[in-house]
């Protein structure tokens, strides 16, 4: 699926951020077939956090007990929360940018300290008005290559300079 993908860069920034572009060496601008991934891990603060500001109580995240018996190995970090990667890297790489919508199917359990990376790849842009009207395959995987959720978004973009992420900005 990546085959004809050329690294322009490929960088980590505080371990956690991964650019691929296939555009051209001299440029950093998007176009379609363009991948950028953030890595991720989520711990027990980040589920606690997630679950004061969305009231979603549910034992699943927080009694490793209610989670076996329902399932799964053991506590389940909100989906809601796992998603909320692809507008993390989309705002990252393109200050400014409005989110518009996203598709989610939730494939498989994302459990307390999974390593987790987020991905986006451009799939169709278009100009409108001098803004960019942006759609992505949304990816995220667990442990590298274990798929736990996909969909799509679209955003609208100011621009289709990629800016590069600064430390500053690579907080979780």
């Amino acid at each position: 699926m990546f085959t004809r993908l050329v690294a322009k860069s490929s960088f980590l920034v505080n371990g956690s951020f991964l650019r691929y572009l296939s555009s051209s060496p001299a440029s950093s601008v998007l176009k379609i077939g363009d991948v950028l991934r953030h890595k991720r891990t989520f711990s027990i603060q980040d589920v606690g956090e997630y679950s004061k500001v969305s009231h979603d109580v549910n034992p699943l995240h927080f009694d490793s007990e209610s989670a076996r018996a329902a399932g799964f190995e053991d506590r389940v970090v909100h989906g809601m929360l796992v998603a909320s990667l692809f507008p993390r890297i989309i705002s990252s790489h393109f200050p400014g940018a409005i989110y518009v919508s996203q598709s989610l199917h939730f494939r498989a359990p994302v459990y307390i300290g999974d390593e987790i990376v987020g991905e986006v790849q451009a799939i169709n842009v278009k100009e409108n008005k001098k803004k960019y009207i942006a759609k992505f395959s949304t990816k995220c995987f667990r442990n590298g290559d274990f798929l736990v959720l996909d969909g799509e978004a679209m955003a609208i973009l100011p621009t289709l300079a990629v800016e590069e992420v600064h430390p500053h900005n690579t907080r979780g």
